[in-house]
């Protein structure tokens, strides 16, 4: 089975085409180049690199949040569009999840997470090599996410590129038990995103109209478009 994934959750953009199992092309990169400009090429060119035509998969496999609404959206909608046009089904995996399954082979508590501005995060908390899900993913305050995490005797391995920016804060509340992810295990994989599916019930085709981004929370404009609505109606 051949599948195509898609990862543009956040700054960090990677595509790739597995064959049954087996990683035949895969691009990771982490540029301030947008992913409405890169992410249709780098698409293009690893159908080029395998000699294989986008009628050739199987699957379309898709990072589906949290994470950046642009960058969220830009994947959905060329992801949707493929499924529909070449008649294939389209499995989204959270993006927290491909995350935590770099780190997979450790087998303690995983948190994974993603900057979300003002000292929230978006995060999840998993277990093991099966990835149990510990904490689901969620947006919510760093703070109380630490709080949380101090009830686990055990060390827990944090990864993703967002990390370093909170690397201060979660060593002065668990100390020891907190370890990080080398570099080089912070950027999500278009390819783990394709293992991650691969576990999943492929869906039937029509499904994917309904098949939308989870952010977890409004974007801001339209949080403040509620708000501006709401006292409309109060005044």
């Amino acid at each position: 089975m051949i599948w195509l994934g898609i990862e543009t959750s956040n700054a960090p953009l990677s595509v790739a085409i597995v064959r049954d199992g087996e990683v035949l092309s895969e691009i990771v990169q982490n540029t301030k180049s947008t992913h409405s400009v890169t992410c249709m090429p780098t698409i293009e060119e690893v159908f080029r690199k395998t000699n294989l035509k986008p009628v050739d998969i199987d699957a379309v496999a898709v990072s589906e949040g949290p994470g950046s609404y642009t960058g969220l959206r830009i994947g959905v909608t060329i992801a949707k569009t493929l499924s529909w046009t070449l008649k294939k089904p389209l499995v989204g995996i959270s993006s927290l999840k491909v995350l935590a399954s770099n780190v997979e082979l450790f087998d303690g508590i995983i948190c994974t997470m993603f900057d979300a501005r003002r000292k929230n995060v978006y995060a999840a908390v998993y277990k093991g090599k099966e990835l149990k899900t510990i904490i689901p993913e969620h947006h919510g305050s760093l703070e109380e996410l630490l709080q949380q995490l101090q009830e686990y005797q055990e060390t827990i391995m944090f990864v993703g590129s967002d990390v370093k920016k909170f690397k201060e804060e979660i060593q002065s509340v668990l100390g020891e038990q907190a370890k990080f992810a080398p570099p080089s295990l912070n950027l999500p994989r278009a390819s783990k995103l394709i293992e991650l599916a691969e576990k999943e019930p492929l869906p039937i085709l029509e499904m994917v109209h309904s098949f939308v981004p989870k952010y977890h929370r409004l974007a801001e404009a339209e949080a403040n478009w509620l708000k501006a609505h709401q006292k409309e109606q109060k005044g």
